[in-house]
């Protein structure tokens, strides 16, 4: 990583593979303003993690637990000199909630109410997945996720409102993204994309930024290391996705995938082309 001081591990147990694993301390890196397509739930185990959200910032220390709703724009950054290290589980939305659906009354596409609370139980239950996966303990690694999950949905977790009729605005912002998907090597720029959906660029920009919680540039970003992960996650080399996405070069891509992800692509891919029943413990 960075220094000497930080180190992480991202990676995924193959008897869960609907859920990626994040272990680390972070001392200097920051994580832009990103979303998931899935859950976050993470803990932190010794000092600040500054967490940027919608709602203002979360300052979680030990035995905090943190919860992001899919798609919820946020940020991350040391909230104390010497950093902070934690666990973190990105479990995909499927995986939720069918734990909902068998261990709850919760139906539909549930979510969290909070984004933070004090529970050392629930934190503790985080770290043990962690500790399961690493020592290859399907059994238990599976079963404590599903009681973690199951514990923060019962005393936190609501149905998630059905979106209504969107406002011309934010049509635009969604007919906005879309062209952005479909031209991600080479995006237009606000104007022309404004000329395009019959808006103007001040307006399409508002929009977008109240749809997705960042302007298209940043969400643009944000979406092509998505992309390059499945990518890497097929086996692309990192040079090749990198062109594939719309980065200049592998260096482009390497920068803004190492801020948002937390691991570089290469070490990323490294991890993921790897079978796990046992790891070996990050340094501390």
């Amino acid at each position: 990583m960075a220094g000497p001081a930080e180190w992480a591990r991202y990676w995924q147990y193959a008897e869960l593979p609907d859920l990626d694993l994040l272990r680390a301390r972070y001392v200097r890196h920051t994580f832009p303003r990103h979303s998931h397509e899935g859950y976050v739930f993470g803990t932190i185990s010794h000092g600040i993690e500054d967490v940027g959200l919608p709602g203002g910032t979360v300052h979680a220390g030990p035995g905090t637990v943190v919860m992001i709703n899919p798609e919820v724009p946020h940020t991350a950054r040391a909230g104390t000199p010497e950093g902070w290290v934690y666990a973190t589980l990105y479990p995909s939305a499927q995986v939720i909630n069918d734990i909902a659906a068998d261990t709850t009354g919760l139906r539909g596409t549930v979510g969290f109410t909070e984004t933070s609370v004090v529970d050392p139980y629930a934190a503790g239950l985080i770290r043990e997945v962690h500790r399961a996966a690493e020592e290859g303990n399907a059994l238990a690694a599976d079963t404590v996720l599903r009681v973690m999950v199951t514990r923060l949905l019962t005393r936190h977790g609501s149905t998630l409102p059905t979106p209504g009729p969107r406002a011309a605005g934010a049509r635009d912002a969604v007919r906005a993204r879309a062209v952005l998907e479909s031209r991600m090597a080479g995006p237009p720029t606000l104007e022309a994309l404004a000329t395009e959906l019959d808006t103007s660029p001040f307006a399409l920009l508002r929009a977008f930024k109240k749809q997705y919680g960042m302007p298209p540039h940043t969400w643009l970003t944000d979406a092509r290391v998505r992309r390059a992960r499945r990518m890497l996650d097929a086996g692309t080399a990192p040079a090749v996705a990198a062109a594939e996405v719309g980065f200049t070069d592998q260096p482009h891509l390497n920068r803004h995938f190492t801020r948002i992800v937390g691991v570089p692509p290469g070490a990323y891919q490294r991890e993921r082309a790897r079978t796990y029943k046992t790891g070996p413990e990050p340094p501390g």
